[in-house]
């Protein structure tokens, strides 16, 4: 059991959604929160909301410019006095039809959903390290055991967040830097809507179906930290699926594709 009062946690993407409400919630739990974004409204958004709930930091950061992430991590040791927990949250999405997207936006997504994850881990765990505890907390998906037609790019990323999880989970083993991998279901934050090339038959589809919100999922992730667990399902629907796909990956798989394309509301042109 980690108790993560005192502690210092670093979240990226936190101008929204889920890494508003972890800010949030770990405030209230009593760690320090050194939080992040590219979107600087939105930042100044959850400035506003956690004044005079704990110590914390607000940091611009493009998880995608590794040469941004040096100084993020020089800035919370000189602000925190070090890192004892980062949970890599940034995260974009798109939903186009893969022969209509262009390679720039496969690049963009994986820049940030992907190679953001690698330069957070990479830069904070000589952090850990010094202290002689850590935790990585990587945000995959549900996407990435079940993967959803016309989002290639997504789908990819999170696929290849939990392969770099579970590597990590292997060179850690019996160290006390722990990896902790979490994969949300439909969670009611603004990713559908925001995506680019997004649907609105398909948005308002998710709508619908998305039953977990931001704040849930926050408590969902923490708890996984507290206990040390690898990984996380958010949403009964992410553990059913996750479920599915383990005893049934092919008609798993065919069946959400299925879904996910009668979704649109035309044909892509």
């Amino acid at each position: 059991m980690t108790d993560l009062k005192g502690k210092v946690v670093v979240v990226t993407g936190a101008g929204s959604g889920i890494g508003r409400a972890l800010t949030i919630a770990l405030l209230r739990r009593g760690a320090e929160v050194a939080y992040s974004d590219v979107n600087e409204l939105g930042l100044a958004e959850t400035k506003a909301l956690v004044a005079g709930k704990g110590r914390s930091s607000s940091h611009t950061l493009d998880v995608s410019k590794r040469e941004q992430w040096a100084q993020h991590a020089l800035d919370v040791e000189a602000q925190h006095g070090g890192a004892d927990v980062i949970i890599n949250n940034a995260g974009v999405a798109i939903s186009k039809p893969f022969e209509q997207l262009p390679i720039e936006e496969f690049e963009f997504v994986m820049g940030i959903n992907f190679w953001g994850v690698i330069y957070g881990s990479k830069t904070f765990l000589p952090l850990f390290r010094k202290r002689g505890a850590g935790h990585i907390v990587n945000i995959s998906s549900i996407n990435g055991m079940v993967p959803f037609a016309f989002q290639t790019p997504y789908n990819c990323s999170k696929y290849a967040v939990l392969g770099f999880s579970e590597t990590m989970m292997q060179e850690l083993r019996g160290e006390p830097i722990h990896i902790t991998s979490v994969h949300p279901g439909g969670i009611r934050t603004n990713i559908a809507r925001s995506a680019i090339g997004a649907d609105p038959k398909m948005a308002e589809g998710f709508d619908r179906i998305a039953r977990t919100t931001a704040e849930s999922a926050a408590e969902q992730i923490i708890r996984g930290i507290e206990t040390n667990r690898e990984r996380v399902y958010v949403g009964a629907d992410a553990k059913i699926m996750s479920a599915s796909k383990r005893l049934m990956p092919g008609l798993t798989v065919n069946l959400w594709g299925r879904a996910s394309r009668l979704g649109r509301s035309k044909k892509p042109a």
